[in-house]
Formats: structure tokens, C-alpha cells, sequence
């Protein structure tokens, strides 16, 4: 697999060092190098491409606003995956709420950008691998992938990498504004922190399997270990369950009667 990629960054020698690095990375190819974002944006309107290699501090559009337009106005297509690289630290924040899939800090090697490379390579890799296994079998009536609820796992944004949790590793899920708290059987004093929001995170799980009982909790129905009228329990943790919800919590109630 070969990942098409545009370079931009208004200073000239960092332009050039980024430009050289997706050279001589065999999975990687230089599409098209830009000093300024709107002309990058130009470019990704008539040639898009995978991966985008962008510099932040910017004039005119900086490179946060470059990922933000491109994440609103894709037109359906999927935006490009974007790395930063930049000399402030002080935007990783920024750069995790635009879904960037690495930071390179600057000054930085080929290793950290190789390491970067290889994230776009491996993300590429997931998303792509149903769709280009399908033309190796024409005559071959292909099975519908499987939807959400048949599998046994989800992948979770950590970080800038991906990462799978399986539905049965799960305990409870807890909503904190902008992220979620996945409550884990393997790890019970260490929870998954992802920057989604628990609306998204419940469209992914198999309603059969997973109950929302308050506006902040989401519960693994293998995992209740006690249940009254107004909370469960599982383990040594007492969750409430609010007006809201009270109607299908009661009809997961009377089976349990």
C-alpha cells in the first residue's frame, strides 16, 4: 500500500526536511508541497490525497484551521489524515480535537517521523483492508460485512492511536464533558480515556449488550452484579439510573424478576 501525501510549512527548510523524509519512505508519496495553507487547500480540492503532513503556525490560514475545513467540507469523501509538525507543544490539545492522527514536535528525526508514518500506514491499513479484499473474488457472491453489533470489539481514538477494546473487557463507560471513560475488566484502576462523546460511543455498541441509564453512564448488562428500582450495581460500584431512562431500564428490569 502506497500513501499519496502533501507537505506544507512556510519555512523553507522545514518544507524541504519533510519533503525529503516522505521521499525516502518506501509506503509514502510526495504528491505536492505548499508554503501556506490556502494554497494547500486549493491542491486538496483538485488532487486529494491521504496524508498530510502540516505545519500549524501559519499566515493567513493556520494549519488548525486548514484541518478543521478540511474535516467540515469534505463532500463526502474522507478528509486526509493529518500530521502535525510544529515547534509548539502548546497545540497538542488542539491538534487531538481535530482528530490529527500524530504531533511531531520540531526540531525532529527521521525515526519520530517514521513512527508517524507508520500510524498512517497501520490506520489506512484497517480502514481499507474489506474493501480491497472484494475484487480478488468478482464471481464470488461476497458476504456483507458484518455490522456493529455482531462483532466483539470496538476501536477507540487514544491518544493518536487506535485501539481495540473487546465488548466483553468492558464494564461500564463514563461520559466527562468532550471525553469518555471506558471502565475495563483487565484494568480496573486504569480506565481508557477517548476525546468522543458518549452519544457517538453508544451508536457503536450492541444495544442487546449495552444499556445508557444516565445521561453519564453507559453499562455492560453482563456485568451488573446487583439491581434495585433507581441504580445497578457492578462490582463495588453503584450507578444511578436517571428519569430519563427509566422506561427501557424497567423492561430490562422485569426479566430479571
Amino acid at each position: 500500500m502506497t500513501l499519496s501525501c502533501l507537505a506544507v510549512d512556510d519555512e523553507p527548510l522545514a518544507l524541504g526536511l519533510v519533503c525529503a523524509f516522505i521521499e525516502q519512505t518506501p509506503f509514502l508519496r510526495l504528491a505536492g508541497r505548499y508554503s501556506n495553507a490556502i494554497e494547500a487547500l486549493r491542491g486538496l480540492h483538485e488532487q486529494p490525497v491521504d496524508v498530510l503532513f502540516l505545519d500549524i503556525q501559519m499566515p493567513d490560514l493556520t494549519g488548525l484551521e486548514l484541518a478543521r475545513v478540511l474535516d467540515a467540507g469534505n463532500n463526502g469523501r474522507s478528509a486526509p489524515r493529518v500530521i502535525f509538525t510544529t515547534a509548539y507543544n502548546q497545540y497538542a490539545l488542539e491538534g487531538y480535537r481535530v482528530d490529527a492522527l500524530d504531533y511531531l514536535l520540531k526540531p525532529f528525526n527521521y525515526e519520530e517521523f517514521l513512527r508517524a508514518a507508520l500510524k498512517a500506514q497501520a490506520y489506512y491499513e484497517l480502514v481499507r483492508r474489506p474493501t480491497e479484499l472484494l475484487p480478488e473474488q468478482p464471481t464470488t457472491p461476497v458476504p456483507a460485512p458484518l455490522s456493529e453489533p455482531e462483532k466483539e470489539y470496538l476501536f477507540l481514538k487514544v491518544e493518536y492511536q487506535l485501539v481495540r477494546v473487546a465488548f466483553d473487557d468492558i464494564l461500564y463507560i463514563e461520559g466527562l464533558k468532550d471525553y469518555i471513560k471506558v471502565h475495563l475488566r483487565s484494568m480496573p484502576t486504569k480506565p481508557v480515556l477517548s476525546l468522543t462523546s458518549l452519544k457517538a460511543l453508544e451508536e457503536k455498541l450492541p444495544p442487546q449488550r449495552f444499556m445508557r441509564i444516565h445521561r453519564s453512564f453507559i453499562v455492560s448488562l453482563d456485568q451488573i452484579t446487583a439491581i434495585t428500582r433507581n441504580s445497578i450495581q457492578i462490582g463495588t460500584t453503584q450507578i444511578p439510573v436517571s428519569d430519563q431512562y427509566k422506561e427501557p431500564f424497567n423492561q430490562f428490569l422485569a426479566k430479571w424478576i
